[in-house]
């Protein structure tokens, strides 16, 4: 138990602090604001083809754009974008009171992500490998340092908005 009491009389102060501490119980509206933007963070890497480090992705190997030229695909310039540009217009956010999370869904995203070794899923019916081949790690979720600023940035207004400035 303390040996003094700070209490504070002013009305104006208590509202703000009342506003604060009722937004800070219910964080989905922020965290909502913040799934959307890393979204919109995330489906911008498509465009630069680099990861949130900064890093370049890997390019495509030789056999995989031989494949699609196969296939009848002329592939982009930048890894992850395929013809149906799906990886990149899949990604989705989910906001709670306590957190935020965004992501993919698809069934190749996670490889994607972090890389998979040929043959790490196992085989076709016919013996091929899954995947047929090395598939090189090329992160596209996460913060970058810019990420960081422009989430804090967020954070902020939103708590001035909270307090009523």
């Amino acid at each position: 138990m303390p040996g003094f009491e700070i209490r504070f009389e002013d009305d104006e102060l208590t509202r703000v602090l009342a506003r604060v501490g009722a937004a800070l119980g219910d964080m989905e509206p922020v965290n909502a604001q913040i799934g959307e933007l890393m979204v919109e963070k995330t489906k911008a890497r498509f465009d630069t083809g680099k990861g949130p480090d900064g890093v370049i992705w890997a390019p495509r190997s030789e056999t995989t754009i031989t494949r699609y030229l196969r296939l009848g695909f002329t592939p982009g310039p930048i890894p992850l974008t395929g013809q149906s540009k799906a990886l990149r217009t899949q990604i989705f956010y989910e906001a709670r009171a306590e957190d935020v999370a965004w992501g993919s869904s698809m069934i190749q995203a996670a490889v994607m992500q972090f890389g998979a070794g040929k043959g790490q899923f196992g085989q076709t019916s016919r013996g091929a490998p899954i995947p047929w081949g090395d598939i090189p790690a090329r992160p596209y979720i996460g913060f970058s340092d810019e990420d960081r600023g422009a989430v804090i940035e967020l954070f902020e207004e939103w708590l001035k908005d909270a307090a009523g400035e």
